[in-house]
């Protein structure tokens, strides 16, 4: 016991009675070791040459692509090696082999391990007695560690297979601590400058409860610790909120959101998020300017872990020998990130038939009846993120996941053909936001974490040109909420060991900061009534945008946009609908745009018309005014409720006022051709007699076409001094149309 005391302080590991040095990953897996600085004796093909022995990788389905799921030899050659060249002389403190990612069940069994400082002269590591052969895997998938019983100190390392099941196949990982040498250019600029003092160690799920917890007590006027609900084995899953107002919403103030930990064995996005906490906390304690306006205009939610039974399965493995697999799904077998309800087909099968928006709505789709208590089909994970998404009016959110480097934006599923989304540009602006300011995500020159790259250079990728997935909270988000959800796709190496977790936070902390200001890019604002009481559930569009965002309980909304001239409309039931023009400029925060809607004069006429049983009102006739009589519509009654949008209204609308303007000439000079028809008579001459037979007019007994749209109003007709027919609204209808200045 002392001496596994004694071990677990220097990060020694206890073997027996030894002590066992415990040196990190050089790289292999994270790409850090580059494709020039293996070498192998032979390569059964491209698809397989030593670029592909990173452990973890993943093949290609498709047998024609170059990328294979291993490094496998030429079996017509005898001798068969692997080297790696660490640029520095390094101490080596072990090897973690892997089999092949293929159908087939290929991986090398046993293997000699040799070193040397010049690449020329090789000495193979015995135990004392004789070559020290190590046993290798017994299955393709499972990493088994070897470990040296002392360091050895090289500069190369190379693994010499022995035997193999199948085809001589590989992948691998070796691990080794960098001597110290202040000479070495290499490790100058791989050397990670400490900043933060922040907790850069793994946390199992007790842990992560307890920093957590802390972070609370520590910043107790900004944070509020809470929990969205319970995994399928009863763990929370917490989520720290952080904002100068910590549990409640604030009008005007978005919200933001990153979660984490879908997959339980994707580790880096949970630590990335617990610092973030850390940092934001500290950070606004220390008067940092900047996250000071960040905390106190925002309500950010972190979720570190939404699938905690998968963390703790691959956690008890660690950081290097669990699969690519292991703790990926929930306890009852669900991939949470796409269990979410399929909301793409609906909109889709609807736009093909022209149903939306009018029959459809193209936002805030409804989730289909019977499908969130289907036998289980949805997790209880993904169903306590539905509620948390629906609770809160959520503008912006990330979810951090691993595997790869890059930023995936919806549509994250793909039909027939590609669907372009609406907010594409947007979406796009908003993932290279993230991108561009990781400080190693646009440096893609070695291509991707298992293929190439699918970036094109950019860092940022439309997941169903990449990847398409059913089923994903990315579009689940966007087509049942006003959130826009991106993925972020850390590292190749899912679960990064400890040593890498301050590099990493360095490369992704100006990124984290700087997509959570996006949140305040667009339009934003307030949708009242007239007495200035807030209009909750209102819809607010974008001319050219066929996608709305719903103001929430206070009647404020967000609209995320990129810089320029908008048309945008609010509308909500029972209000007229009023358009203004709004600027988004290039400076940082949202253009103020508010709303305030007159009560809608449909509902007026409807009130008027249930007092008549509901019965079309008649029109005064222009032939009769003075006697009372009254004629009415005896052809066409088109229900009021298709034409809805024709009656001005109190806004008015240029457009129905020209219309209306129109129908009034028109009528006029109708009227003026039937009096004019009415002065005149027509004389008949006769061989004998001179009769005059006098034609009378006719008037008409029905209404004419153009009037039989205002069902449901009632006009007089004033004669001017002139003789001209004047038309007025009975109703007394308010033309004047204004766009308030913004």
């Amino acid at each position: 016991p002392w001496h596994s005391v004694q071990c677990l302080r220097h990060k020694f590991f206890f073997f027996g009675l030894h002590c066992l040095s415990v040196c990190p990953p050089l790289g292999m897996e994270s790409h850090r070791i580059e494709n020039d600085q293996l070498l192998t004796s032979s390569v059964y093909q491209h698809r397989y040459s030593s670029h592909r022995a990173r452990l973890n990788i993943q093949a290609s389905g498709d047998e024609d692509d170059m990328n294979g799921g291993a490094w496998c030899a030429n079996p017509e050659e005898k001798m068969h090696w692997i080297e790696l060249d660490a640029r520095t002389l390094t101490e080596f403190t072990g090897v973690i082999t892997q089999g092949r990612d293929d159908p087939l069940d290929d991986y090398v069994s046993s293997y000699y391990v040799a070193f040397s400082n010049d690449s020329r002269e090789w000495t193979v590591l015995d135990d004392g007695y004789a070559e020290w052969l190590f046993f290798g895997n017994s299955d393709k998938n499972t990493p088994v560690l070897s470990q040296f019983m002392e360091p050895v100190v090289a500069r190369y390392i190379r693994i010499l297979p022995q035997s193999w099941n199948g085809t001589m196949c590989m992948r691998m990982e070796v691990l080794g601590c960098p001597v110290p040498d202040p000479l070495s250019q290499y490790q100058s600029q791989n050397e990670v400058t400490h900043r933060d003092d922040l907790d850069y160690t793994h946390h199992n799920y007790l842990d992560m409860e307890k920093l957590m917890k802390s972070i609370s007590d520590e910043c107790p006027n900004i944070t509020r610790f809470y929990s969205l609900g319970k995994s399928f084995k009863g763990l929370e899953i917490y989520a720290m909120e952080i904002t100068d107002n910590p549990g409640m919403h604030e009008t005007g103030e978005p919200e933001f959101r990153y979660t984490a930990g879908y997959h339980g064995n994707e580790a880096l996005g949970r630590e990335i998020l617990l610092m973030l906490m850390q940092y934001l906390c500290r950070e606004y304690k220390d008067d940092n300017p900047r996250v000071r306006h960040l905390v106190d205009e925002t309500r950010i939610h972190l979720v570190p872990s939404v699938n905690p039974d998968g963390h703790m399965k691959a956690f008890e493995k660690g950081s290097e020998l669990g699969s690519w697999t292991l703790g990926h799904w929930t306890e009852d077998g669900h991939d949470i990130f796409q269990n979410f309800p399929d909301l793409n087909n609906i909109l889709w099968d609807a736009e093909d038939k022209g149903m939306v928006p009018k029959l459809i709505p193209n936002h805030h789709l409804p989730i289909p009846e019977g499908i969130l208590s289907s036998n289980g089909s949805v997790a209880v994970e993904t169903l306590a993120l539905i509620s948390w998404m629906e609770s809160h009016p959520f503008v912006l959110g990330a979810n951090l996941q691993g595997g790869e480097r890059l930023v995936a934006y919806p549509f994250d599923m793909r039909q027939e053909e590609i669907r372009v989304i609406e907010d594409q540009s947007l979406f796009r602006w908003l993932a290279i936001s993230y991108a561009s300011t990781h400080r190693t995500m646009t440096q893609t020159f070695q291509g991707g974490c298992h293929a190439d790259d699918p970036t094109g250079g950019l860092g940022i990728v439309n997941r169903a040109k990449w990847k398409p997935i059913p089923g994903s909270m990315n579009d689940f988000s966007y087509l049942h909420t006003n959130c826009f959800e991106l993925s972020i796709f850390l590292g190749c190496d899912k679960f990064p060991h400890q040593s890498e977790l301050l590099r990493e936070w360095e490369h992704n902390r100006e990124a984290l900061l700087t997509f959570i200001t996006q949140v305040h890019r667009g339009i934003k604002g307030v949708v009242r009534d007239k007495e200035g009481n807030p209009i909750s559930n209102a819809t607010v569009s974008v001319e050219g945008i066929n996608h709305d965002v719903r103001t929430g309980e206070s009647g404020d909304y967000w609209r995320l946009l990129n810089p320029g001239e908008y048309r945008v409309t609010a509308r909500a039931e029972g209000y007229s609908p009023f358009t203004r023009l709004c600027v988004v400029g290039f400076d940082p925060g949202a253009t103020l745009c508010n709303f305030d809607l007159n009560k809608s004069n449909w509902d007026r006429i409807k009130q008027i018309m249930a007092l008549h049983g509901n019965r079309p009102i008649r029109l005064l006739s222009s032939g009769n005014r003075g006697s009372g009589q009254r004629y009415t519509h005896s052809t066409n009654q088109i229900p009021n409720s298709k034409f809805s949008n024709k009656i001005p209204n109190g806004n008015g609308g240029d457009m129905n006022r020209a219309r209306l303007h129109r129908l009034r000439l028109m009528r006029i000079r109708r009227l003026r051709q039937q009096r004019l028809l009415a002065s005149k008579t027509t004389m008949l001459p006769t061989t004998t007699t001179m009769t005059t037979t006098t034609v009378p007019t006719t008037t008409e007994s029905t209404t004419p076409w153009y009037d039989s749209w205002r069902l449901g109003e009632t006009f007089e007709e004033n004669t001017t001094p002139t003789g001209e027919i004047e038309l007025t609204d009975s109703l007394d209808y308010n033309y004047n149309y204004k766009i308030d200045d913004y």
